[in-house]
Order: C-alpha cells, then sequence, then structure tokens
C-alpha cells in the first residue's frame, strides 16, 4: 500500500509517495492545479506502479484550491483522505525547512502513521454545497449591511453633512437587505426540492428556538443529516466546541472545565441565540434556567447547558424522524 500525500497551492500542487519507513520518500512538485496537472500526476504515480487500488491519498482542507483536485481524484476511483492541517502540524516538530515539497512529504508521512484512524472523503450532495454557500454569503451580506448602518449612524451625527455619502450607503444597505431575503427564499426552495431534507426541518423548525438558518446550518454540519453527528448530540457539542473538557493531573493541576470555542462559529452562535430565545420565551428552558440560577450557577454555564439542552432535541428529532413535542417526558421502557 501506498500513501500519497498532496500540499495544494492556488496554481500548482507538490506530491509524495511513501511505501514504508524503509524505503526512501519519492517526491515532485510542479504539478499544474488543473486538468492537465491532473492527469501529468495520474501518469506519474503509474511510473511508480501506484494505482487506485494500492494507495491512498492524504491532502490538507485548503478550501477551493484543492476542490477541483478532489472531485477529479474521487471521479477516479481514487482512495482519498482530507485532513484539517492543524492535525497533520501537530503530528510533527515544527522544525527545520518548509517548502512545499517537504509539506507534502509530511502529509504522506502522516497518512502512513494514522492509516487506521483515517475517514475517505465523499463529494457533499449538489444541494448540501448550494445551502453551504449560500450560507456563507448570507452571513457575509449580514456583516456587510452591518458596518454599513453603523458607518450611516456615525455620518449623520456628524456636525458637517454630505448628502451623497448618507445616499451611497442608504442604497447600499437596501440593496444587501433585498440581497439577503433572496437568500433566504432560495434556500428555502433548495430544502423543499428534497423530501427528506423538507420532512427533517419541518421537524426541527418545530422545537423552540429553531428556525430555518439554524436547521439549515445543522443540515450542511451533517452532510444532510447523514453522518453520524446528526443523532448524536454529544458528538456535535464537541465539534462547535460547546462540550467542557475537564483540565486536572494529580493535586497540583486543577482548572475549572471549560470549553474550546472551536468548530463552525455560525452554528456556534446560531444556538447560542436559540438558547437566549428559550430562556426567556419557552417556559420549561426558563424553568430550567431558574432552577441552575438558584443552585449558584453562573450565567455561562447555564447557556452552555441550555445550547446542549437545545442540541439534544434537535438530535432527537432527526434520529426519531418525529416533530417535537411540547412537555414531552421520557420514560423507561419497563415503566411504561
Amino acid at each position: 500500500m501506498y500513501f500519497i500525500g498532496i500540499d495544494v497551492s492556488a496554481d500548482d500542487f507538490a506530491a509524495s509517495i511513501f511505501a514504508s519507513v524503509d524505503e526512501p520518500i519519492l517526491s515532485e512538485e510542479g504539478f499544474q492545479n488543473k486538468p492537465l496537472g491532473f492527469d501529468a500526476f495520474c501518469s506519474w504515480l503509474a511510473q511508480h506502479g501506484v494505482r487506485t487500488q494500492n494507495c491512498i491519498i492524504c491532502m490538507e482542507a485548503t478550501g477551493v484550491y484543492g476542490e477541483s483536485l478532489s472531485y477529479w481524484l474521487v471521479a477516479h476511483n481514487y482512495q482519498l483522505v482530507i485532513e484539517h492541517p492543524l492535525k497533520v502540524k501537530k503530528a510533527f516538530l515544527s522544525v527545520g525547512h518548509k517548502t512545499d515539497e517537504i509539506d507534502s512529504q509530511k502529509i504522506a508521512e502522516y497518512a502512513f502513521r494514522h492509516h487506521d484512524k483515517l475517514k475517505f472523503w465523499t463529494p457533499p450532495g449538489i444541494i448540501v454545497e448550494q445551502i453551504k454557500v449560500l450560507l456563507k454569503t448570507r452571513e457575509q451580506f449580514v456583516k456587510q449591511k452591518t458596518a454599513s448602518t453603523n458607518a450611516l449612524k456615525a455620518l449623520k451625527r456628524k456636525q458637517i453633512q454630505t448628502p451623497l455619502a448618507n445616499k451611497l450607503y442608504i442604497q447600499s444597505i437596501d440593496r444587501l437587505s433585498k440581497s439577503i431575503e433572496r437568500i433566504e427564499k432560495e434556500l428555502q426552495k433548495l430544502i423543499d426540492s428534497n423530501d427528506f431534507f423538507k420532512k427533517t426541518v419541518s421537524n426541527l423548525d418545530s422545537a423552540p428556538g429553531v428556525a430555518l438558518l439554524l436547521a439549515a446550518n445543522f443540515l450542511v454540519m451533517t452532510d444532510g443529516f447523514q453522518n453520524e453527528m446528526a443523532t448524536n448530540a454529544k458528538k456535535v457539542a464537541a465539534n462547535i466546541g460547546i462540550c467542557p473538557y475537564q483540565y486536572q493531573s494529580g493535586s497540583s493541576v486543577f482548572k475549572k472545565p471549560k470549553s474550546a470555542k472551536n468548530g463552525p462559529k455560525r452554528m456556534r452562535k446560531l444556538l447560542h441565540l436559540a438558547a437566549r430565545s428559550n430562556r426567556i420565551h419557552n417556559s420549561s428552558f426558563s424553568l430550567y434556567a431558574s432552577i441552575k440560577e438558584s443552585q449558584g450557577k453562573s450565567n455561562k454555564i447555564i447557556m452552555n447547558n441550555m445550547c446542549n439542552k437545545l442540541l439534544k432535541v434537535m438530535c432527537a428529532i432527526v434520529r426519531t424522524g418525529q416533530p417535537y413535542v411540547d412537555n414531552y417526558v421520557s420514560k423507561h421502557p419497563r415503566l411504561a
């Protein structure tokens, strides 16, 4: 089995072949990051006896730079693994030279050392990818609208007014508002085009605090409610950074458990906003918050717990395929 490491940049990429610890790593750089370069890369692999059946290709998640190559490799039946750059970086000491060729060698060695834990990449569905792009675009437009609104407020407070600047900001805010509205309509249209997505999002929408944006982000994060996180609230919590971790050793090292706050920020933000809304408008969540306050828990712990509580409800809805039932009480089968 050969392990191939690829380091991708905007215009080209470098590749390395790792066979075993006793054999030298073969490296080549300068492959063009386009179909012509992909064919040259495939030919180079064939020259060294590498075929689709006897290799695992590993590359770092580099966004749009590696997207074309990823789809091309999977379409040609290669086993592809896409890892987070931080995981590869932590596997090696950050000393010595750094070049594209050396980085590809490290990625190939990483794949060899961790081959039993690698997960093969499969392209996301077309609808899921389109929803992902629309959500990201909406987030950017919302930030631009907020920045323009704040700038307009500042301009209106100036002693000397500039009508043209005010007018342009107003037009920009209006244009962004209409674009955001169009995106939300298209999001709903894409979700409704798939019966499974439509039903699941509708069920999620029945939960307190959950609306289109939170449900759509959950859909994208779980690859269309298909991966293992869709029904496992603990894994989702760990992935988005709201899972408290212990930090203690012996009798001298001890810190309070705290969340890592890593992972998708947008999902974490939407969950927090939903939990804040539930704390005010939902009786069961309000009661829970009151009980924790009486126990002396801090506001951060209460909000984090409420986010996890809502996450468990969402995962249960996806797992059962049923809408939210208000005042539902879970009973053990033996007691039913």
